[in-house]
C-alpha cells in the first residue's frame, strides 16, 4: 500500500476482506490538516485494528466502552485546551480530535455522550461507519437496520419479515443540535467524502459525518462487491449524499431516474426473503418510504 495513504492508519489489520471502513478511516484521516487524536467505540473498527500486542493506528488512540468516545474525546479535547492556557502545550500547536464509532457506539447505547458532547460545543468530528447492526456480535439489529432485514433478533419466521421497525434518522436528531456542519457520506464516492471530510475539519466546534460501509459478511454478499452495493444504495436514493451547513441543506448527488430499491435490497442475504410472494407488499413499502424520504429531503433544499 502506498506509503502516504496508510500515514495513519496502516495496512495488517484483521478486518473482512471487502470491509469499507478501512478505506473511510483512511480517506478522512487523511484529509486532516493537523495530527489527530482518535478516540474509537468499542466495536469492529476496535477489535480487528488493536490485536494485541498490535495496532494499526499510527496517531494517538484510546479506546472506550460502547456508550462513552465522545465523553472522554471531551474530556481530552478540553485538557488540550487547558494545558495551552497554561504553556504546556504550544499556542501555535493545533490538534483535531476524532471518533469513530460504528451503530452501537452511536445510534444506540452511545447516543447519549455524543449528544451532550455536541450540545456543549467540543471542537471534535464524529465519524459514525454505518453497516445497519450490531455486526461485531453476530448481526443483531440495531435503531440503524432497515426495515425488513433479517437478522440475529430481528429473525425471519411464519409471522415475521425481518425487523418490522423503521430506521432512526440520526442525521436530524444531529442536525436539532444546531452544529455548523453535518454530512452523509458514502465509501463508493471517496472524493465526495473527502471534501465533506476536509470541511468538517475545517469548521470550529463539533461537525458529524454518517458514512455508508457495507458489512460483507453479515449484509451476505460476496467480498468484491462492496464498491458496487455502496454505489447502489445511492443510486436508488436509499442513502442520499447530502450535508447541512449552518442549517441549510445541500444535496450532493441526484438522478432523475432513481433505481428501484429492490436493486439495492437483492444484492444482499438479508433481504432474500423479501423476494417472495408474500412478502411483496413489503418491498413496495420500502420504494414508499424511500420515496418519501427522499421528497423530504429535497423539499429541505428549497
Amino acid at each position: 500500500m502506498n506509503k502516504e495513504l496508510a500515514k495513519n492508519f496502516a495496512s495488517g489489520h484483521s478486518a473482512c476482506a471487502g470491509c469499507a471502513f478501512p478505506s473511510i478511516v483512511r480517506t478522512i484521516l487523511n484529509e486532516s490538516p493537523d495530527p489527530v487524536v482518535v478516540a474509537n467505540a468499542t466495536g469492529c473498527l476496535e477489535v480487528t485494528s488493536t490485536l494485541y500486542p498490535y495496532t494499526a493506528w499510527k496517531v494517538p488512540y484510546i479506546h472506550n466502552a460502547f456508550e462513552n468516545a465522545s465523553a472522554t474525546i471531551s474530556g481530552v479535547e478540553r485538557a488540550y485546551k487547558a494545558l495551552k492556557k497554561k504553556g504546556k502545550i504550544a499556542k501555535d500547536k493545533k490538534i483535531k480530535f476524532v471518533v469513530f464509532g460504528g451503530d452501537g457506539g452511536t445510534y444506540d447505547i452511545g447516543l447519549q455522550s455524543l449528544s451532550g458532547a455536541l450540545e456543549r460545543g467540543h471542537d471534535f468530528l464524529y465519524v459514525v461507519y454505518d453497516n445497519g447492526g450490531y455486526m461485531n456480535t453476530g448481526n443483531q439489529r440495531s435503531s440503524a437496520t432497515p426495515y425488513g432485514a433479517n437478522t440475529e433478533t430481528t429473525p425471519v419466521g411464519k409471522n415475521s419479515f425481518g425487523k418490522m421497525d423503521t430506521r432512526k434518522n440520526l442525521m436530524e436528531i444531529v442536525n436539532a443540535h444546531r452544529i455548523q456542519y453535518a454530512a452523509q457520506g458514502n465509501v463508493a464516492y471517496l472524493n465526495d467524502l473527502k471534501k465533506k471530510a476536509k470541511k468538517a475539519f475545517e469548521t470550529p466546534g463539533p461537525t458529524f459525518l454518517s458514512v455508508f460501509s457495507p458489512c460483507t459478511n453479515n449484509w451476505k454478499f460476496p467480498t468484491s462487491q462492496y464498491v458496487n452495493i455502496a454505489k447502489l444504495a445511492t443510486e436508488t436514493n436509499f442513502w442520499p449524499l447530502y450535508e447541512i451547513e449552518n442549517g441549510k441543506h445541500k444535496i450532493n448527488w441526484a438522478t432523475e431516474k432513481p433505481k428501484k430499491v429492490e436493486e439495492f435490497l437483492q444484492t444482499q442475504g438479508r433481504f432474500k426473503h423479501l423476494f417472495s410472494e408474500k412478502n411483496k407488499p413489503v418491498l413496495e413499502q420500502i420504494q414508499k418510504m424511500v420515496d418519501e424520504e427522499w421528497q423530504r429531503l429535497v423539499n429541505l433544499t428549497d
